[in-house]
């Protein structure tokens, strides 16, 4: 079994536009021309999607919503809105179970209160190796205690 690794997408393909998928075990589907989804700017496969404003759900309920996304270097930045004090997390990539393009809605595998209880994020330093090793930290410890 390979370690958790947070800042790893564990389905790349989620964040490819032009496909249906609403659980981790389906094959995604692509859509097709004229099957109701889609409209005359609908994404085909391979196209990248912003998760910028997609809702964002804990295994036990809404979290918020993503303020921004690095896809690349592997996080979402949330804001978690009046639940807990309009607080700002940073949710590593690994913590996502699945994404929903059709309800743009972002599945995250871990609680509400594990993510309250989420370092702070840090604005100014989302990139820097030491934030990200106290986040990466907090994170790898909830999966070994869950």
């Amino acid at each position: 079994m390979q370690p958790f690794n947070p800042w790893t997408w564990r389905d790349p393909s989620a964040l490819a536009g032009g496909y249906d998928q609403t659980s981790p075990d389906d094959v995604p589907r692509q859509r097709l021309a004229g099957d109701g989804d889609d409209g005359p700017d609908a994404p085909g496969p391979g196209t990248p999607i912003d998760l910028t404003g997609y809702r964002v759900e804990a295994t036990d309920g809404g979290i918020g919503s993503v303020a921004r996304a690095d896809t690349g270097a592997g996080y979402l930045v949330v804001e978690t809105g009046p639940w807990i004090f309009g607080k700002t997390v940073l949710l590593p990539a690994g913590t996502v179970a699945r994404v929903d393009h059709l309800d743009r809605v972002v599945h995250v595998d871990r609680t509400r209160e594990q993510v309250k209880d989420c370092p702070a994020v840090d604005p100014e330093g989302v990139d820097r190796a030491e934030y990200r090793d106290q986040v990466g930290h907090y994170y790898a410890e909830s999966y070994r205690q869950g």
